[in-house]
């Protein structure tokens, strides 16, 4: 296998992720000065002509598609060993599949996020083209330069024209995502096919679940017994075996998802989840990527078993030893401690040390449940203080931001107030004060009350 570094003009980075026949790359375009995603064929696959075909069908077909809802596809070319790519929209937000690897996503953010797949999917059928293979790992997050996030439909590697899918003859899905007529060859499908796949997505982010065959699917509530009635009919209705008693489209099924998001308590005081159509929480995010950093390693440690009281505070660390801090005694109940992903900022993919301390580390994703606390999380690539400054926090007032200089460090802070649960939060972007580029750190604080503590946090913090 030959090694790549360039392919044309872009400069690939790291890989983003590998199939059965292809490899998807991150990449800099040096003119648009931009990073994109280069998507290649397999080199034991560059000879197949049907799988070079099918290659080449998916750039055509999502070039086709034409939406804001469908990743964008800017170039495609050939390699010098003949090998064909084809360059995409990066989405630095990485993929649903990673939303709720520490268990099932609040109600109201599973059903909107849900809503946005249905209407990217619509927006395919409405280009004369079926999916075929939705699920978790094929629905991204892209953060645009405002900070908006859009939720996108990606790897139509098996996706055919609708009038193609009314004849086909081979089997297609992914288990626990496949409708029962894409089991079985010979069957012909329509659109109903990738709302059973929906369907699906939507059930494992509220259960936390892949669900079971077709038939056999364990009634969601059962799982999550805090579930509304019409939360599982609605899901349930999106995955029945007869197709015919299905929503008759993904449209509708997504209408019925925002109803129903907008209905459930939080969902009425945010009304929609904040960074589908508008920004994304990232007090939900920080602590979403702190846990799915490492999945079901992560474990809640008492604050005292990490370091001890004083008259300042509870001095804690993560598990690195790298990240230190001290924090009012009230607020060191509980840490996390076992890294973060920076894409949670809208920063490169990975895993960096961070950690999240507060007097309830299970309530720190909910706005409206009153927590004191602080997440830190190191950020090696990218620019720590861009993101920052495009953050937003719904249902809070803006209070202004200012400049940090103090305790060896500089940076931004800025500060919304009058959040649902009474308190602030406040988002910093520090680098080291003797103006060294490196290490660039961001730090959240909530906290209810009178008094900020974030300048004692933030000149407390150590980072080796």
């Amino acid at each position: 296998m030959h090694s790549l570094r360039r392919i044309g003009r872009y400069r690939l980075e790291r890989p983003l992720g590998s199939g059965a026949f292809a490899t998807v790359w991150l990449a800099d375009d040096p003119e648009l000065q931009a990073p994109v995603a280069v998507k290649v064929l397999a080199e034991n696959w560059a000879h197949r002509l049907d799988i070079r075909e099918r290659f080449l069908s998916e750039a055509r077909l999502l070039r086709r598609a034409g939406s804001n809802r469908v990743v964008q596809v800017y170039d495609i070319g050939e390699l010098p060993d003949g090998r064909p790519y084809f360059v995409m929209e990066y989405a630095d937000g990485g993929t649903l599949a990673e939303l709720p690897a520490a268990g099932p996503l609040p109600v109201p953010d599973a059903l909107a996020l849900t809503a946005e797949a249905a209407r990217s999917a619509a927006a395919l059928h409405e280009a004369g083209i079926v999916h075929r293979d939705i699920k978790p790992t094929n629905v991204l997050l892209h953060t645009a330069p405002d900070g908006t996030r859009r939720v996108l439909l990606a790897d139509l590697g098996l996706a055919k024209s609708l009038a193609q899918a009314s004849v086909l003859t081979l089997a297609a899905g992914s288990a626990g995502y496949q409708p029962p007529e894409q089991a079985e060859p010979g069957e012909g499908i329509d659109e109903r096919a990738d709302v059973y796949s929906l369907g699906a997505v939507g059930y494992e982010l509220v259960t936390g679940t892949v669900p079971g065959p077709p038939g056999k699917i364990v009634p969601p509530r059962r799982l999550r017994p805090d579930l509304g009635e019409d939360v599982e009919r609605a899901l349930l209705r999106a995955l029945e075996p007869d197709r015919e008693r299905r929503w008759p489209d993904a449209r509708e099924f997504a209408r019925e998802l925002d109803r129903l998001a907008a209905g459930t308590p939080a969902g009425r005081s945010r009304r929609r989840l904040d960074g589908v159509r508008g920004r994304l929480n990232t007090v939900t995010l920080a602590l979403a990527a702190l846990l799915a950093a490492t999945a079901a390693a992560v474990t809640v440690t008492y604050v005292t078993q990490r370091g001890g009281d004083s008259p300042d505070g509870v001095r804690v660390a993560d598990t690195t030893g790298r990240v230190v801090l001290r924090v009012p005694t009230g607020w060191g109940r509980q840490i996390r401690g076992d890294g973060w992903d920076p894409a949670a900022l809208g920063l490169a993919k990975g895993h960096e040390p961070g950690l999240v301390v507060a007097d309830d580390v299970s309530r720190w994703s909910d706005l409206k449940a009153a927590v004191d606390g602080v997440f830190v999380g190191l950020g090696e690539h990218g620019d720590v203080t861009t993101r920052v400054g495009k953050l937003t926090h719904a249902g809070c007032r803006y209070s202004g931001d200012r400049v940090f200089a103090d305790g060896g460090w500089r940076g931004l802070v800025r500060t919304w107030s009058g959040c649902p649960d009474g308190g602030s939060v406040t988002e910093s972007a520090l680098t080291p004060a003797s103006g060294a580029k490196r290490p660039q750190v961001y730090v959240q604080v909530r906290q209810r009350g009178a008094g900020d503590a974030t300048d004692g946090v933030l000149r407390s913090l150590r980072v080796s």
